[in-house]
């Protein structure tokens, strides 16, 4: 029985008995909402030993500790050798693409740091009231900002740099509950340079009892003054293998379609959960990549009027263009010299539609190489595109190989603000030709 909630990042929830709200996770809100009185905590558990009969999940009243976080080994095992050597830094920088799974890391982080267990090698033992109020955000001694926060608490007249400044300024108090005062800033690398810099003061003043964790999808913008002041936690891709039984054990899914939503995101949990949730991200990606074959077929004039046409069509035609949108105002990098807040443009809304276009194609161009060299069942896309075989006896492989390359470059420049429909144009330059049918 397929359970559906709230969108869920990839992490393993703990509930505390008498918690009155369960924000996250396939389940939790449903157990939570039917055991909301109960004394005991409670884990939830999917596909471990015999489902409950009603809701198809297992109830154990144990809660593992450690990170909770799918994957991720590298920067688990970091955070963890660290805090047994009691040498944990004083600034974290948590990065990797958005639908990585950062948030879900960062909630572990989180609770290892306000665990107050006294056997360090046991943190977080996610049961001690550190671990909980960590997770669910209410400890008193986390300071949570964003440019976000910043721009909804100026006060009138308030510049978005003057209200980042007051509230940095806010955080310098002394831990009221436990060892440290934790300082989380989501975001970090969409403040400006202003902000950035007053950032810097904070993190270059010496305490012992304050951890900065910032969180950043592109780590280059933040100034290189603040990254060298970082442990860096890099938050990547899961292997196929886990993701896929991740997927069948939280989202219930048959282990064909598990394995192949698993390929189709690269290993991104966020990015698998996307595509288990919004159906027509899904078919859009496929309509791209189909397009991108018929293109192989077209000269010149009708590859540019293509790519025109998907960017043009982005607002209404493209499910993460909705994501790159903000219902409000969203801060830029950079204000103005009087410090004033900046508002996304439609460029910022192409950029982000050109680069889940780029990825596409990327998807599509390295499974042509693997089903060229007759692995068809290992190239994902054959999922969406049954022909894909077909189309890859056809090509030149090495054309194909420097077509990824150049999407891999043309990926990074949009990063670096790149102008999408150019950088859509070049593509097709570098994109096969197959003469006839």
């Amino acid at each position: 029985m397929a359970l559906r909630g709230p969108p869920y990042d990839g992490r393993a929830r703990v509930p505390a008995g008498r918690q009155p709200a369960y924000p996250g996770g396939p389940t939790e809100h449903v157990r939570g909402a039917l055991l909301a009185g109960a004394d005991q905590r409670l884990t939830v558990r999917l596909s471990v030993g015999p489902p409950d009969p009603i809701l198809g999940i297992m109830i154990s009243s144990e809660v593992a500790p450690g990170f909770l976080t799918v994957g991720q080994a590298t920067a688990r095992a970091v955070a963890l050798r660290a805090n047994e050597r009691d040498r944990l830094g004083r600034t974290f920088l948590v990065f990797g693409p958005a639908g990585a799974g950062k948030g879900a890391f960062v909630e572990d982080l989180l609770a290892l740091l306000l665990c107050t267990v006294n056997d360090r090698s046991a943190r977080p033992c996610n049961t001690c009231a550190g671990c909980r109020t960590a997770r669910s955000r209410t400890h008193p001694d986390l300071v949570v900002g964003s440019p976000e926060i910043w721009r909804d608490m100026r006060s009138t007249g308030e510049s978005l740099v003057a209200a980042a400044r007051r509230w940095l300024g806010g955080t310098a108090g002394a831990p009221i509950a436990g060892e440290r005062r934790v300082v989380l800033i989501e975001g970090a690398d969409r403040a400006g340079e202003q902000i950035q810099n007053a950032l810097l003061k904070a993190l270059e003043e010496p305490s012992d009892r304050h951890v900065f964790i910032l969180v950043a999808d592109e780590p280059n913008r933040l100034l290189d003054t603040v990254r060298s002041r970082c442990q860096p936690l890099r938050i990547g891709p899961v292997s196929r293998a886990e993701l896929s039984a991740w997927l069948m054990d939280h989202e219930l899914l048959p282990r064909e379609q598990a394995d192949a939503l698993a390929r189709l995101s690269d290993g991104f949990v966020g990015r698998a959960l996307s595509l288990v949730r919004q159906r027509d991200r899904l078919e859009w990606r496929r309509r791209v990549q189909r397009e991108l074959l018929d293109l192989l077929h077209s000269g010149r004039a009708a590859r540019f009027a293509s790519a025109r046409e998907l960017l043009d069509n982005a607002a209404r035609s493209l499910p993460v263009a909705a994501d790159a949108a903000s219902p409000e105002p969203m801060p830029q990098d950079g204000q103005g010299p009087d410090g004033a807040e900046t508002v996304r443009t439609p460029s910022s809304v192409q950029r982000a539609v050109a680069t889940a276009i780029v990825e596409a194609w990327i998807s599509l161009a390295r499974d042509l190489m693997v089903a060229n060299a007759g692995r068809a069942d290992a190239a994902p896309t054959g999922e969406l595109i049954p022909e894909l075989p077909d189309v890859a006896r056809r090509l030149d492989v090495r054309q194909v190989a420097g077509f990824i390359g150049l999407l891999e470059e043309i990926h990074g420049g949009l990063a670096q603000n790149a102008s999408p429909r150019l950088a859509l144009e070049v593509a097709m330059l570098a994109w096969p030709t197959i003469s006839g049918t």
